[in-house]
């Protein structure tokens, strides 16, 4: 569904990463693990369209992504929940919802879209009135997932979903992932918690300085010394 081949991308003088290629299938959850400076966020944003490619190609179910602007890669069915959930704080959480039904395909099933998103987050809708601002961090996590959801993504991309989050709120946000996968949906993930993330995906890269060092499936990189040793601690 979602590929990247030999992509490079940086902040002026500086490059982030240097030929990153790796794939995602259809109903597949793929993690991107590795260390704070990695290149992490750096490759979500490339991929939404946020930030411009400087060599090689992405690619949605054959159309090409590169060079196309953030609102219209929304438009092709790619959905981003950002670092730090970037909800809007003085918006209900209904009013934070809806944001993510702005582009013309989502608008007409506004209400179809809430009530599903109120059916797999029920704490939602009992919060709906409520500020965003006001949230506990893991309802902020569901009101930035609900909210990429309203477009009804082909694939969804989670930026560091347990940053900042209490231990016991990260497993209830892994919880969700969980349940996002049991929907059918298709989910790039990339997360410093690497123990965690391993657990709810496929298959993962791990990225560091900005170039892919290793990949495999999730038992594999979970069984693999240097991962063990370097990124579990064990």
């Amino acid at each position: 569904m979602l590929q990247l081949a030999g992509v490079s991308a940086g902040y002026g003088s500086f490059q982030a990463l240097f030929d990153v290629s790796l794939d995602v299938g259809a109903g597949e959850a793929v993690g991107v693990i590795g260390p704070n400076g990695a290149g992490k966020t750096t490759l979500m944003r490339v991929i939404s369209g946020m930030l411009p490619v400087r060599e090689g190609r992405i690619d949605l179910e054959g159309r090409a992504l590169a060079g196309m602007p953030a609102h219209r890669v929304i438009g092709e069915g790619i959905a981003h929940v950002p670092e730090n959930r970037r909800l809007f704080p003085g918006l209900t959480v209904e009013e934070n919802l809806r944001m993510g039904a702005y582009i013309p395909s989502a608008r007409q099933h506004v209400r179809e879209r809430l009530e599903w998103v109120y059916e797999l987050f029920p704490r939602l809708k009992e919060r709906r009135d409520q500020t965003a601002g006001t949230l506990s961090g893991g309802e902020q996590q569901m009101c930035a997932i609900g909210r990429a959801l309203m477009s009804k993504p082909k694939i969804l991309l989670m930026d560091e979903p347990s940053a900042g989050l209490a231990p016991l709120v990260v497993q209830q946000v892994f919880g969700l992932v969980r349940r996002i996968r049991e929907e059918g949906f298709t989910v790039l993930i990339v997360e410093q918690n690497v123990q965690q993330v391993l657990e709810v995906v496929d298959r993962a890269y791990l990225l560091e300085v900005g170039r892919i060092r290793l990949s495999g499936s999730s038992e594999e990189l979970k069984n693999n010394d240097f991962v063990r040793q370097a990124y579990m601690g064990i």
